[in-house]
């Protein structure tokens, strides 16, 4: 039966990986809509391959150049234009399935509404659970939403889990499950074993260059930072109901190993393929089936060493300030993700530094006041909004 699908992001990276997935099996999925930034002509060859009922972009310019070059080749893409057109798209009656892939808190109200309307929801935004993550699997149980994790990790924590804790996402019981603990591993990203007191001169175009994963410039600086692994650190906690002791952060290099789940009986399960994200997104597209990715499975005989150490906070400060926000509360970690994303968008712009982008985030944390009820959208957006606004001081105060 074909699904019906919505990406959301599709001229990001995962959006190209979710389209290398629909290419391998063309006859599994119908592109109803698809939402992108600013880049017109990937947005316009996207359009002509798989010719999607709708289209949006970020803003009134770009979509009124892609509904002129729709119209010049006659092609019947309709290209939306209301500023809720992104959040109406998700919750379309006739879409099956919305992949999430929106980088950042833009992300935040179209993956929730697609969980409200009961949808299929592949989830690569992070910013959903490190946000609003109680608001969000709350809306998914009472809608009966299906939630399946995209990240590398978190994808395959799922699937080292046991089909209860699948079923159950949010609420689920590890110790009940005979579950230990999760094993949540990380590059190190590409300062791994540089000197501390060398990354506050390290460029933008350094910070991106990843050792082993194509990303966008925001997700390979978190790399570098591993503050994207306390954004999933948060996100494993909002996922699988952890308590703090439940989660390890392991340095793995490789990236061969995406996650473990360690068992009260000693058995510890592991997720392992080729540092391809089309690998988790076949799986959650198909699941509870399997399908073709394009992805070639893992020569054992070519790996070499797989190593593992614990991270140091010295040299990865954002990590430790977002396990320290994880559980502490969600306005916490809505701070921590609103002023991050100021940070690294200050450092790309080569206004602060490297070893800056944990000073403002900090800073920003330090000062949060709001005394709000975090079980409130409306609430968790007014943090949104004041920690921007709060980490912009900060950061002009830096550049004097």
């Amino acid at each position: 039966m074909t699904k019906t699908l919505v990406i959301l992001g599709v001229t990001g990276s995962i959006g190209a990986s979710t389209l290398k997935v629909v290419r391998e099996n063309p006859n599994a999925y119908q592109l109803f809509g698809v939402s992108g930034g600013w880049n017109v002509a990937a947005m316009l060859a996207i359009c002509v391959e798989f010719q999607p009922k709708f289209a949006v972009m970020a803003d009134a310019e770009s979509n009124q150049q892609l509904r002129i070059a729709l119209r010049d080749l006659a092609l019947d893409t309709e290209v939306l234009s209301d500023a809720d057109s992104i959040v109406q798209l998700a919750a379309e009656p006739e879409v099956d399935m919305v992949m999430a892939a929106i980088v950042g808190a833009a992300g935040l109200l179209p993956t929730l509404a697609a969980v409200q309307a009961g949808k299929t929801v592949l989830l690569a935004n992070k910013e959903a659970l490190v946000m609003s993550g109680a608001i969000f699997m709350d809306a998914a149980r009472t809608s009966g939403a299906k939630v399946l994790p995209v990240d590398s990790e978190h994808n395959a924590i799922y699937q080292c889990m046991p089909e209860a804790v699948q079923q159950s996402l949010g609420y689920c019981d590890l110790k009940q499950q005979g579950i230990n603990k999760i094993l949540l591993t990380g590059s190190g990203g590409p300062f791994l074993r540089s000197d501390v007191a060398m990354l506050s001169s390290v460029t933008p175009k350094q910070a991106c260059a990843h050792p082993n994963w194509s990303m966008g410039q925001k997700i390979s600086v978190d790399s570098a930072t591993m503050m994207n692994k306390g954004l999933e650190y948060i996100e494993a906690k909002r996922l699988f109901n952890t308590q703090p002791k439940q989660i390890d952060v392991i340095i793995h290099p490789q990236s061969i190993i995406h996650s473990m789940v360690q068992y009260c009986d000693g058995s510890v399960l592991a997720q392992m393929g080729q540092p391809d994200m089309a690998t988790p997104i076949a799986h959650v597209m198909a699941y509870p089936q399997r399908q073709v990715s394009g992805v070639a499975p893992l020569d054992f005989f070519s790996l070499g060493e797989l190593t593992f150490t614990p991270p140091d906070f010295s040299r990865y400060p954002c990590l430790k300030l977002a396990i320290d926000a994880c559980y502490d509360s969600q306005t916490a970690t809505t701070c921590l993700n609103a002023a991050n994303e100021q940070a690294v968008s200050a450092f790309l712009a080569k206004r602060i530094k490297f070893t800056q982008i944990a000073d403002v985030v900090s800073v920003c944390l330090d000062d949060l006041s709001y005394m709000g009820q975090d079980s409130e959208l409306s609430v968790l957006l007014e943090v949104d909004q004041w920690a921007r606004m709060h980490a912009g001081k900060v950061i002009k105060r830096i550049c004097g």
